[in-house]
């Protein structure tokens, strides 16, 4: 029976699975109570093979996680809200929105704003195509560890990377095929290689590459256009080394170079309560219950 893989995300008081064909959302309530909403979910590369193509996947890859993301945070806010206040499942248009709104600002925030801010700095220096790409890919990165360490100092949030935490913990747990017990589970690792926090990292590094690309004679709105084009590609080719780097974790060269994102978990997750780490469990043994009878399949997009 051939290894399945099982990735995860962190909600609001509570923890999302995804196993090949499966999802569940384990949130517990203010009163202790955990509620799970659990789904069987066919695979896109099923119903179009063609995303199964390297590079294509992993742009697939991106904008389903954050339509998946979003979804399992919209339910988990409901369900985290006190018992009394009423509850509302987000509309289509509203969740529409709220993609639109979270995507551009992820855009503006981490793609125009350095390139306009590198405008600012050609006067020191110079029209050098690689210098200038250089301070653009610094300033990028600049940004987005400084917008990490903020959210990082938010308790809410906090609290949400507390399980991050639980979540790497207990797919360390079922990937050394040990019983999914809060003692098991406690005793492994919050960082984990294929965590989408290192994905991001890497999709940070590889566009400096891929922006280099872009006529330094081109004016801004045309090199700022050009960076919302070109982030599929990015995304693709980040993917693809994500996947190459967690089969190939245990070389010296492949631990050196996803040292640094696992250097940014250290911002991104929190050692768990126990209670926490049981919602995780929870979450993961009702995605792998769904999923079960498809033992056998690879995790796909």
């Amino acid at each position: 029976m051939a290894k399945i893989n099982i990735g995860g995300q962190a909600v609001i008081e509570g923890v999302m699975m995804r196993a090949p064909r499966s999802m569940a959302i384990a949130v517990r309530r203010p009163t202790g109570e955990i509620v799970v909403k659990k789904d069987l979910v066919v695979p896109l590369s099923e119903r179009f093979p063609v995303v199964k193509l390297p590079i294509l996947r992993g742009a697939v890859a991106l904008f389903s996680s954050l339509i998946t993301g979003i979804k399992a945070l919209n339910f988990s806010a409901n369900e985290a809200m006190a018992e009394e206040e009423e509850k509302e499942e987000m509309s289509s248009w509203a969740m529409g929105g709220t993609m639109a709104v979270a995507f551009g600002f992820g855009i503006l925030l981490f793609f125009i704003l350095p390139l306009y801010l590198t405008k600012l700095l050609i006067p020191l220096i110079g029209t050098s195509n690689i210098v200038f790409n250089l301070v653009d890919g610094v300033i990028r990165v600049a940004v987005f560890l400084l917008y990490i360490w903020s959210i990082s100092r938010m308790g809410d949030i906090q609290r949400v990377f507390q399980y991050h935490g639980a979540e790497h913990k207990s797919i360390f747990t079922f990937e050394a095929g040990e019983e999914l017990t809060v003692d098991n589970v406690r005793k492994y690792s919050r960082l984990h290689p294929r965590c989408g926090t290192s994905f991001l990292l890497i999709v940070m590094l590889v566009s400096i590459v891929v922006f280099s690309l872009i006529p330094k004679l081109w004016p801004f709105y045309m090199k700022a256009g050009s960076r919302i084009v070109l982030l599929p590609l990015i995304a693709g080719i980040s993917y693809e080394f994500l996947k190459w780097s967690a089969k190939n974790d245990q070389s010296k060269l492949v631990k050196l170079i996803i040292a640094p994102g696992l250097a940014l978990q250290r911002m991104t997750t929190r050692e768990p309560d126990d209670d926490q780490i049981e919602v995780a469990i929870r979450s993961m043994q009702e995605a792998l219950e769904v999923n079960e009878g498809y033992r056998d399949d690879r995790l796909v997009i």
